[in-house]
């Protein structure tokens, strides 16, 4: 085996994975909580006891 050929199966595992993980992220079972994630940004952090203003 020369070192091409190590190179195109690395490159073909990449892609599989890559699909893989998209296709995961773009699943409808998944939405609810990215959804959930997507919206902690803007989330109002709870007070934090013993803080002084």
């Amino acid at each position: 085996m020369d070192i091409h050929f190590l190179r195109s199966i690395y490159t073909v595992l990449a892609l599989v994975a890559f699909v893989v993980i998209a296709l995961w992220a773009w699943s409808g079972s998944n939405r609810d909580r990215f959804d959930e994630a997507a919206r902690l940004p803007l989330a109002d952090e709870p007070a934090v006891s013993g803080e002084s203003s």
